[in-house]
């Protein structure tokens, strides 16, 4: 499976700080729950690769 792969599953995040001073990313998809915490510094870095990714789709091209 790949980021090209479809698939018919529906999931939810989340995301919000923690009381730990972390960046919490919750995926959560049925009884599948996948917390995923990063540093303030890493959750900045992935902020960037999505707006990046969206900018790409908006030239129609990829990233």
């Amino acid at each position: 499976m790949g980021i090209n792969t479809e698939k018919d599953i529906e999931a939810n995040l989340q995301i919000g700080p923690t009381d730990q001073g972390m960046v919490r990313l919750f995926v959560y998809a049925g009884d599948l729950e996948i917390p995923m915490d990063f540093e303030p510094e890493e959750a900045e870095e992935i902020a960037e690769e999505i707006r990046a990714a969206a900018t790409a789709v908006k030239r129609g091209g990829k990233r």
